[in-house]
């Protein structure tokens, strides 16, 4: 059996691969999912993601699965708690972001009814279909993923720089940056449409 085509950033790890082939694209709706992969990829900032792939079911575990609203609740002492979890990355800013971001996330959810319609705003509710023959056309960062960290940013959320919200934007299926010759191209194409009721190529 032939070993199929991918990007060429998923490498050889099995971790990797299979991130690659079963997330990385995949059009994202629910809130609490969200939530987890803005907070990953906050947490990843200076490190490889394949760091926190590693850690993912440990964060999971330590922030009570991602759920905004008990999130939000964390106090001085579960800070403390989260800070001598090895499980996580050990970081004082990253991990009060969270909470931050929890408390933030609330607010979002009760001005526009859902954490999930106020983000795929940036993206006009559907997903980019991009393009993209190489890695190296890959941007960093789009006017879209500014707009929406100087909006994040105004909201106070933390480390949601551009460059961040590119790579959350990647990660829940809001722009396709699958190259085209990639295995996952047309099936990540394909959902997108499913998911605005527009016909599959």
């Amino acid at each position: 059996m032939d070993t199929p085509i991918r990007c060429e950033w998923s490498g050889t790890d099995p971790l990797y691969i299979e991130y690659h082939d079963r997330v990385w694209g995949v059009p994202v709706h629910e809130d609490q999912a969200l939530f987890e992969m803005l907070v990953l990829e906050g947490a990843q900032a200076g490190l490889a993601w394949i760091t926190i792939l590693r850690k993912q079911t440990a964060y999971r575990r330590a922030f009570d699965g991602f759920d905004p609203a008990v999130v939000a609740g964390y106090d001085a002492a579960r800070v403390e708690a989260l800070l001598a979890d090895p499980g996580i990355v050990r970081n004082r800013r990253k991990v009060e972001a969270a909470i931050l971001n929890a408390r933030a996330c609330l607010a979002v959810q009760a001005e526009f009814g859902s954490f999930d319609r106020y983000i795929w705003s940036f993206v006009g509710g559907k997903p980019i279909q991009n393009h993209f023959a190489s890695l190296g056309e890959i941007p960093a960062l789009t006017s879209e993923s500014e707009a929406m960290s100087r909006d994040l940013v105004r909201r106070g959320f933390k480390f949601v720089g551009p460059t961040i919200c590119y790579a959350f934007m990647q990660a829940t299926g809001m722009v396709n940056d699958h190259t085209v010759s990639c295995f996952r191209y047309e099936p990540i194409v394909n959902l997108g449409n499913q998911a605005t009721g527009q016909p599959g190529n």
